[in-house]
């Protein structure tokens, strides 16, 4: 059985809001998280959905209103448990007038090292989160996508078990997020568990061995992706020659989705809708079946499914 590094129970929290600080607003709502050694963990969920609370209170920011977080066994507020963490926070701030080798070193000196053992685990990060090249740069000169690297070597100075990111694709261009993923994937090789929050439904699907939906400051999905959406299929496509798209109209009904493309067309078909009557009627119109594909539905399809469209829900909450 797998070690059990992050768990919650019951985590909750509820800010006061109003002048008087009387308007309570619930952030959580009983969360109950288990995430396991060496595997990457996305918290994912729309805006307000609680991902940003959920870290503050796992880095013990702030402080619950109920329940309990540990890490690697011991309460988030114990500090040897702190010792082997590492967090990269949604916007940090990096004073920009030091070089990225400064910068490091400064994190690293608060862990105690000596000074040869700070300069090589300075030069092994930048190496590592691939900086090294601009060791000697001031941080105002680095990209977007450079100091999210920076900002994850210093998360790992420490070389830590455990490493938390918040929102660490937002605002990188399609480079940058290819860098950091790849980044993250690295870390796991190495047998670090990465607990990390995204919107990016592409993130979740390259990386996460496990996740949770968050809406609303509540859990309302989590699992591995095949058991949470993959053996699901959302729709039967049906490709067809020999019959024209009006005709196939006809055949099926307005209800149904009906394309054409070259000397082809497609049918959207209901996953439980009843293929060997469409089948027989195309055949009987001197149409041939192609293919008939079962489509399985995307981690878009099933977030949707369980969060709805945005206006449907309710007014954003105005914490995250």
């Amino acid at each position: 059985m797998p070690q059990v590094v992050i768990l919650t129970h019951g985590l909750s929290k509820t800010y006061r809001t109003g002048f008087w600080k009387t308007k309570p607003i619930q952030a959580l709502d009983n969360l109950n998280l288990e995430v396991f050694e060496n595997e990457i963990f996305g918290c994912l969920g729309p805006n307000g959905a609680g991902k940003s609370t959920t870290l503050k209170l796992l880095m013990s920011l702030i402080y619950p209103t109920a329940g309990r977080a540990e890490i690697l066994g011991k309460s988030v507020f114990n500090l040897e448990a702190r010792r082997h963490i590492g967090y990269l926070p949604e916007s940090p701030y990096f004073y920009e007038h030091l070089t990225a080798e400064e910068f490091l070193a400064y994190y690293g000196s608060l862990f105690g090292y000596s000074k040869s053992e700070l300069k090589s685990r300075v030069d092994h990060f930048l190496k590592l989160t691939d900086v090294f090249h601009a060791r000697k740069l001031q941080l105002r000169k680095f990209s977007k996508g450079m100091l999210q690297r920076v900002g994850i070597a210093q998360a790992i100075i420490n070389d830590p078990k455990v490493v938390f990111l918040d929102e660490p694709m937002s605002g990188l261009d399609p480079i940058g997020q290819r860098e950091v993923r790849n980044l993250i994937l690295q870390l796991k090789r190495e047998g670090k568990t990465i607990f990390f929050s995204t919107h990016i439904l592409n993130d979740v699907e390259t990386l996460c061995d496990r996740i949770a939906i968050l809406n609303r400051g509540k859990v309302i999905g989590s699992g591995t992706l095949k058991e949470l959406f993959d053996q699901e299929v959302s729709h039967v496509e049906v490709v067809i020659s020999g019959i024209s798209a009006e005709t196939l109209r006809e055949l099926v009904g307005p209800d149904v989705s009906v394309s054409q493309s070259g000397g082809t067309s497609r049918l959207e078909l209901p996953a439980q809708a009843l293929l060997a009557g469409i089948v027989a009627s195309i055949e009987h119109a001197s149409g041939k079946i192609i293919a008939i594909n079962p489509v399985r539905q995307t981690m878009e399809d099933y977030f949707l499914k369980l969060v709805g469209r945005p206006e449907r829900r309710a007014t954003p909450r105005s914490r995250n």
